[in-house]
């Protein structure tokens, strides 16, 4: 991660790798449901829109997974994530590690459990609001989850390559570090704070990203209390980070 930058990509594999859960159809045989399985390492889950350029994070873990083929894929996306927040100043996530993986394209989730960044919504939702919680208490997640996992948005940039938001690059993003371009949520986009929160807040700085399902968070009555806390504490967004990524980080999960 030194060298590669590499943090948000890595927590974007391991999200959109649980979050294709779906609590309604847990009664299917495992791991139809979805969540974090490793089946987005199998086309077609893999070429999906919501998960275009993943293929290089998972590009990124294969030497890893060579030298510890004991660990199953579903471990190594997940802790890769909860490294790469620790690595970039964030909190501590106690991983529990022992998932099992799912072993073919037959396994892979349907296109369309991830959350949509603007409307037209996949869901038809007539918000980002009540779109963003169709998508999370489909997962079992709540108001406090969604806005705490949003706070992750502190790390990263949408590339409108592969996302369809954001700039091909801002005065922040233009000279890297990394590969250079798209669009941050915040000035330091390789640091785990609580500034995606005080940003969206502000929204002071017109080279800084606000989605439609940012906004949500401080215009939505259920989400405001949550994003208003983050922003006045550090402290208060790290531990209930914590909470919602454990639960995120297990949904679907068959331990062995």
């Amino acid at each position: 991660m030194d060298s590669t930058r590499c943090n948000p990509i890595m927590i974007r594999l391991a999200w959109h790798d649980s979050g294709s859960y779906s609590a309604d159809a847990k009664d299917q045989p495992w791991p139809k449901p979805g969540g974090a399985t490793a089946s987005i390492r199998f086309k077609p889950e893999l070429g999906y829109g919501a998960n275009n350029g993943l293929d290089v994070a998972l590009n990124l873990l294969n030497p890893i997974k060579d030298e510890v083929p004991e660990m199953s894929w579903a471990d190594l996306i997940q802790l890769s994530s909860a490294v790469a927040i620790e690595h970039a100043g964030g909190p501590h996530i106690p991983l529990k590690l022992g998932r099992l993986d799912a072993q073919s394209k037959e396994d892979c989730t349907p296109d369309g459990r991830l959350p949509a960044a603007a409307a037209p919504f996949p869901d038809r939702a007539a918000s980002p609001a009540a779109h963003l919680r169709a998508v999370f208490y489909r997962m079992g997640l709540t108001d406090k989850d969604i806005v705490a996992l949003s706070g992750a948005h502190t790390l990263g940039r949408a590339r409108p390559e592969r996302s369809g938001f954001g700039k091909a690059s801002t005065k922040y993003t233009a000279n890297g570090p990394g590969n250079p371009g798209g669009s941050s949520w915040t000035v330091e986009w390789l640091q785990f704070d609580n500034s995606y929160f005080t940003d969206i807040k502000e929204q002071k700085d017109e080279e800084l990203l606000v989605l439609p399902t940012d906004a949500a968070l401080f215009e939505d009555e259920g989400f405001r209390p949550f994003a208003e806390k983050y922003a006045a504490s550090q402290e208060d967004f790290f531990n209930e980070y914590v909470e919602s990524h454990l639960k995120l980080s297990e949904l679907g999960v068959k331990w062995a």
